[in-house]
């Protein structure tokens, strides 16, 4: 079977269009379109790519739509479907960030978006929980966890949180190595249809040209910020977007909310926003299709703003944005002929479900990192970590976070109407001058 391109651009497309929901969502509308409806992949085989993009850093989503239209067309239908699964939310992105930066500061905007932290703090406590439903199988998976939380609380970082939870996990693997399962329960999205068998499909693009495709995007990935810094230096401000968004592809196991505490403790030691903006733009991201890591595009579009304006904020914008996804080439080019293999490994099993256990402590430290400067006037600080000061609890907000997270937790509701929820509430305890 041989997709036309331009029809998997099209199911590209709509899927970009109307992946809301976060990461579920999305991977769940990708079975409907690419396995249920087009028939184009079969049900072993989708659980199959998704298993193996659980393994990378960054944005799994982006990297199972890459991963589906690299099997299909190869290299064009990689680029295909990874860049319309990010490009309809980018730019929905782009112009929520010049619309925040210019009146985010009116005052019945500030008080909607009080209410929508209080949603945002909920979002991150449905995480943690869905995370550690499945994280917390064994007593070393709780270790693990409680470990990477109190060594972030002592100030330690993120990647070298992430990297020694995957060696301890590929040194000590789980005993059923062969499988390899979803970092946030996505892959329970099969269906009953009876899709084509993997004989039907084409076969995989040669792995040297994998290869070769890998390297080019590695060039294209790191030539940016090397030209950036020869004309601009290495201490511009797009230099530094460049910098923490490469490091970020590198080493942001476990999605976007295990990447938060990190980058925004970065963000607001270089100056580019505050803690309370970040909980802004995770909402903004929240409301928009595409993948929640599109934060990134809101963090570089405000870090340039506050450097130099509306064109650098633009320049920012793209930077962020350009080293968050393109990495996902390099890692799909250059894994995929591999991943049959790599899906059979313990070690890599093993790693996987080290790194499962310590994202849910990064995300418990996130939660209190979040709580404390969204729901609390001030803070408190101990060591290297912000307290919430109980004393100065905006009661309100509190409350509403509260009823925002049984909401989702309890009762599943629906995201979006959470959201607007909140911001409702927000508006009247604006109005009510609370």
């Amino acid at each position: 079977m041989r997709v036309p391109l331009t029809t998997l651009f099209a199911e590209s497309l709509k899927i970009g269009c109307l992946g809301f929901g976060g990461p579920a969502g999305q991977i769940a509308l990708m079975h409907r379109i690419f396995v249920d409806e087009r028939k184009w992949i079969d049900e072993p085989r989708f659980q199959h790519m998704l298993a193996f993009c659980m393994l990378l850093p960054g944005p799994e989503a982006q990297q199972l739509a890459t991963y589906v239209g690299w099997k299909l067309r190869g290299w064009a239908g990689a680029l295909i479907a990874g860049w319309m699964f990010v490009l309809p939310g980018a730019l929905v992105v782009l112009a929520l960030s010049w619309l925040y930066v210019n009146y985010g500061e009116v005052p019945v905007v500030a008080a909607a978006f009080d209410g929508i932290k209080c949603a945002v703090v909920a979002l991150v406590a449905e995480a943690l929980v869905k995370i550690g439903k499945r994280a917390l199988k064994t007593s070393a998976a709780l270790w693990i966890a409680v470990a990477a939380f109190a060594a972030l609380m002592l100030g330690a970082p993120f990647p070298l949180v992430i990297m020694v939870a995957a060696l301890i996990g590929a040194l000590t693997p789980p005993p059923r190595a062969g499988e390899v399962r979803a970092k946030r329960g996505e892959g329970d999205v099969g269906g009953d249809n009876a899709p084509l068998s993997l004989a039907a499909l084409d076969s995989s693009p040669a792995r040297g040209g994998a290869w070769k495709h890998a390297l080019i995007w590695l060039a294209l990935w790191l030539a940016p910020p090397a030209i950036i810094a020869l004309t601009l230096g290495t201490e511009h401000v797009l230099f530094q977007i460049a910098l923490v968004f490469s490091i970020l592809a590198c080493v942001t196991f476990g999605g976007a909310y295990a990447l938060l505490a990190y980058l925004t403790a970065e963000a607001a030691s270089r100056g580019w926003l505050t803690p309370e903006q970040m909980i802004d733009g995770l909402g903004l991201a929240e409301t928009t299709p595409g993948p929640l890591i599109l934060v990134n595009e809101f963090v570089g579009f405000l870090a340039g703003w506050s450097s130099g304006g509306l064109g650098l904020a633009l320049a920012g914008a793209a930077i962020a944005l350009w080293c968050t996804f393109a990495p996902s080439f390099v890692w799909i080019f250059a894994g995929a002929p591999y991943a049959e293999r790599l899906e059979r490994n313990p070690r890599a099993a093993g790693a996987l479900a080290a790194i499962t256990a310590a994202v849910l402590g990064v995300i418990a430290k996130l939660a209190l990192f979040f709580a404390a400067h969204a729901l609390f006037a001030r803070q408190l600080t101990l060591g290297p970590t912000a307290l919430p000061d109980l004393a100065s609890a905006h009661l309100w907000m509190v409350a509403l976070a509260l009823a925002a997270g049984v909401a989702l937790i309890r009762f599943k509701a629906n995201l979006l109407l959470v959201l607007a929820v909140c911001a409702l509430a927000g508006l009247a305890a604006g109005l009510a001058g609370l």
